[in-house]
């Protein structure tokens, strides 16, 4: 059988509520499903949201997917189900290499009531490991991962929608370096009023805390966090953070935050100052455009190459190709 590269899809609920653990456990042992809605499982790859997924086959086509599986247990997993839509909706609206296709979506009902007993979700499979295992660590590396990931937001955005839960563990990158953003069960239409928190405490922005209007800006904030993880190896403090460890009359102020070159000399001082920008409390002081965001962090990359090309380049002043910098 064909392994496939596994990863941990987290909930992105607050609380986050991974649900289904005793199944989870079961999915690893020798109650494996032999299929789902048609599809034939191969294997478990990890968890989301309430949800269990598999690496699946389609027997007509003998194409590779994800499989998310809901199953409706009580009440409260009603929500798991609404993100298993969401995600559909969204997935298969949106067009872009750098975002997870959806691929299907199946419902069981059940009862008079014709209620949905168990969801599948079916996506694009992709061959990568999240950021939260795998971080690059070149400087140039870390800028083209970013600059793909604020391209597929840009698409997103221009579509209509906020992805309002991006964090490394929701950026995939493969041995190519190409990214997948994924996890789109929290996204919803641009300037919606979400009704209860959610995102990831360490990620999540003031404005979705405060359950206040999403928008491009939300996401701009979200990247900022991601971003100044990978370069410190620490979190930034968040309005959830910060209120949760100093009471509900807490706040955040720009100027208390530690810079990622404070923190990470090596640094480069344009990346920091432009993660910073990026997470500051006001979003309206916030970069307003993903497509400006990626053409800075492509600038920044560049200069970040040619200056580990200069610093590798021999004695005699011979520069080495590109493929060895």
């Amino acid at each position: 059988m064909m392994m496939m590269i596994a990863h941990k899809e987290k909930a992105g609920e607050i609380p986050s509520a991974t649900g289904n653990g005793d199944a989870t456990v079961a999915a690893r042992g020798s109650s494996l499903p032999k299929s789902l809605f048609g599809y034939e499982v191969l294997e478990f790859i990890g968890q989301g949201a309430g949800s269990l997924i598999y690496a699946v086959s389609q027997p007509q086509s003998n194409q590779i997917y994800a499989l998310k599986h809901v199953v409706r247990r009580t009440d409260k997993d009603e929500r798991f189900i609404q993100q298993l839509e969401a995600e559909y909706e969204v997935g298969r609206s949106v067009h872009h290499p750098g975002l997870r296709r959806s691929i299907d979506m199946k419902l069981n009902r059940t009862g008079l009531l014709r209620k949905v007993s168990e969801a599948a979700l079916v996506l694009e499979l992709f061959d990568g490991q999240p950021l939260e295992t795998h971080p690059p660590r070149r400087m140039s590396a870390v800028c083209d991962v970013f600059a793909q990931v604020a391209k597929a937001l840009g698409a997103l955005h221009h579509a209509g929608y906020c992805h309002c839960d991006l964090k490394p563990n929701n950026i995939l990158v493969n041995n190519a370096g190409e990214v997948k953003v994924i996890d789109l069960g929290q996204a919803c239409k641009l300037n919606t009023k979400k009704q209860r928190i959610q995102g990831t405490p360490d990620y999540i922005s003031p404005e979705q805390v405060k359950c206040d209007a999403v928008t491009v800006r939300t996401d701009v904030y979200n990247l900022g966090a991601t971003l100044y993880w990978v370069l410190t190896g620490k979190n930034v403090p968040t309005l959830f953070t910060v209120a949760k460890s100093g009471g509900e009359n807490a706040f955040l102020v720009d100027d208390g935050i530690p810079t990622p070159r404070e923190l990470n000399p090596k640094t480069p001082e344009t990346l920091s100052n432009l993660v910073m920008e990026c997470v500051r409390v006001n979003p309206t002081k916030r970069p307003g455009d993903m497509s400006d965001l990626a053409r800075r962090l492509d600038v920044i990359g560049y200069a970040a190459h040619r200056s580990a090309q200069a610093q590798h380049a021999p004695a005699h002043g011979i520069r080495p190709s590109l493929a060895h910098v």
